[in-house]
């Protein structure tokens, strides 16, 4: 009777699922608990806090390390570069999530669309955008980042910047006519944005998208350069300033709480 050749032979081979468990679980302790250690540990005592065989968790110490997760220093073991690259990812996710948990409170009770951007590099970035089906928001017909002058929210950021940081922006992306409304050159523009009153909300009429209003609300916080900002539709144009009044409102209630989230 015929039987089929033997496979190629590798170590993971002779592990059963439940083993290869086990030793992921062995090696995320130990890597909790080096991480519990600003100044390094050694193997034994992170064995004694794992409660491993030393064998066992020196082995596993040794692969974390050739893999980046720890680096040693002198026989004691850290956070490698592996790890806090985790680290890093998780804490942007969790700002993320907290500005985004945010936006969708404040759409559901303003009962408008609600937009977060910010200003970065030089670019128009927005985040976030938190709609409804009944309340949908503007759609990008005209790229956000190279019309910057005509929408609330690129008008909010600019006027946060210096003059050289908004004349550089406008010699990259010049303004130009999206509708009817748009303001009209550079200096018409600027004249605007030098006027714009500190922490006041910025508005603009159906000069990005014809049948829609916006609002924009200003926030800096550190080096950051951003914006949270709404749209109605232009027949709504009166609940437009009150609108972003209770925005406000709201965002100075929780600033202290998504401050640190805001940069995402």
């Amino acid at each position: 009777m015929d039987t089929a050749p033997a496979g190629p032979h590798t170590p993971s081979s002779d592990l059963h699922p439940t083993t290869l468990i086990g030793s992921v679980q062995r090696a995320m302790r130990l890597l909790e608990s080096v991480a519990r250690h600003e100044h390094g540990a050694p193997a034994k005592q992170l064995a004694r806090e794992t409660g491993l065989a030393l064998p066992t968790a020196y082995h596993l110490l040794r692969t974390l390390a050739y893999e980046g997760y720890l680096r040693r220093e002198k026989g004691l073991f850290f956070l490698g570069e592996a790890a806090e690259r985790l680290s890093s990812s998780g804490a942007q996710q969790k700002r993320r999530s907290t500005v985004v948990d945010a936006l969708a409170r404040w759409r559901d009770s303003i009962g408008v669309p609600v937009y977060y951007a910010v200003y970065r590099d030089g670019e128009i970035e927005v985040q976030c955008v938190a709609d409804t089906p009944g309340n949908p928001a503007v759609e990008e017909w005209a790229d956000f980042r190279e019309t910057g002058h005509a929408h609330a929210i690129g008008q909010c950021l600019l006027s946060q910047l210096d003059e050289e940081a908004r004349r550089d922006h406008l010699d990259r992306y010049p303004v130009q006519s999206i509708t009817p409304y748009t303001v009209r050159d550079d200096r018409a523009l600027l004249r605007r944005l030098e006027s714009t009153r500190r922490l006041q909300p910025v508005t603009e009429r159906q000069e990005y998208a014809l049948g829609a209003v916006c609002a924009a609300i200003p926030i800096t916080v550190g080096a950051t350069v951003a914006t949270m900002a709404i749209s109605l539709p232009s027949h709504q144009a009166d609940r437009l300033l009150p609108a972003a009044r209770r925005l406000q409102s709201e965002i100075g209630r929780l600033l202290g709480t998504i401050s640190l989230s805001i940069s995402i």
